[in-house]
């Protein structure tokens, strides 16, 4: 698990990972690295569950950095990934870890993720590519079904074992044969993105990534992050830049920069059109239209490219 500054968060998060490792029976480590946290989160865990092993960044190395760090000094056979603001529910240990030992091929599995009211969130996606960003920013991808190649997976209730591109690294099963031969995440990438080039790597070594409604994990999502909403818009596009340059080329990239270009355009106007004619949500539509007016000039001026 990496934390920074989710203290409360995480000590309840390490509760419910404790309560589900004990009744699986497993022999089992938790690790937790703390990227540098000023609110006494490393202190309260140590207090907390002295059992644990807590590795202390004088910086905050980031996501994929720190649970390099983990997996490093870890010894079981299967690595489980956790965030701190993610609960595991009765059962969800052992039903990932069971998969992934029925399963050899699978590399990694992740689990149905609810929101904090038991609804579903959406947890599995395709990879980013030049066509898709095109697809998905003239509205095309709902054409399709999630299993088409073009399509996503906004129709999917998420409640069948399935094969997919990738699932979100709020937690994910991995193997340890996969980590071992993919490597570990890219550092360059500080947050997000980081899982999905992850798992196309771990893809490229011949191992599926697969969703298993099975195994349920409550995640309230962007705890980190929450206090700052710009400057993690900020992080999230740049990572989303960094990806498609290293997987696709500086043509890829120029490609996913217009395809958004237009996109943004047309929900721009969209939003600001239903913001002037609605008599409700009105400030909801203006917040769209002003993120649409952001990302567009995000993406036509914006060119700091990462790594």
């Amino acid at each position: 698990m990496v934390s920074f500054n989710t203290r409360d968060l995480t000590l309840k998060c390490l509760e419910s990972a404790y309560s589900d490792l004990q009744s699986c029976g497993f022999v089992f480590q938790i690790i937790v690295v703390d990227n540098a946290s000023t609110d006494g989160s490393a202190n309260a865990i140590g207090l907390r569950f002295p059992a644990i092993q807590v590795i202390n960044n004088s910086t905050n190395a980031g996501f994929g950095a720190a649970n390099n760090i983990g997996m490093k000094v870890a010894t079981g056979r299967f690595f489980i990934l956790l965030n701190s603001d993610a609960f595991l529910h009765a059962g969800a240990c052992r039903s990932m870890v069971d998969h992934l030992f029925n399963e050899p091929e699978v590399g990694v599995v992740g689990p149905q993720l609810l929101n904090a009211d038991g609804s579903l969130q959406r947890s599995c996606f395709p990879f980013p590519s030049p066509v898709r960003a095109w697809v998905e920013n003239l509205f095309l991808a709902k054409l399709f079904s999630h299993r088409h190649r073009l399509g996503d997976f906004r129709k999917w209730n998420h409640d069948s074992t399935e094969s997919v591109p990738w699932v979100v690294g709020a937690c994910m099963a991995v193997r340890r044969d996969a980590y071992v031969k993919a490597g570990g995440f890219d550092e360059r990438f500080f947050m997000y993105a980081e899982e999905t080039d992850w798992q196309k790597r771990i893809r490229g070594h011949g191992f599926d990534v697969q969703f298993t409604p099975h195994a349920k994990v409550t995640h309230l999502g962007g705890s980190s992050g929450a206090s700052d909403r710009s400057q993690t818009n900020h992080q999230f596009f740049a990572s989303l830049d960094a990806y498609e340059e290293k997987h696709h080329g500086f043509l890829g990239l120029l490609s996913l920069r217009a395809a958004m270009v237009v996109g943004s355009t047309v929900r721009l106007l969209g939003w600001s059109a239903v913001a002037i004619v609605s008599s409700t949500k009105k400030e909801t539509h203006k917040r769209k239209a002003r993120f649409s007016a952001w990302l567009l000039k995000r993406q036509l001026t914006h060119w700091h490219r990462v790594g």
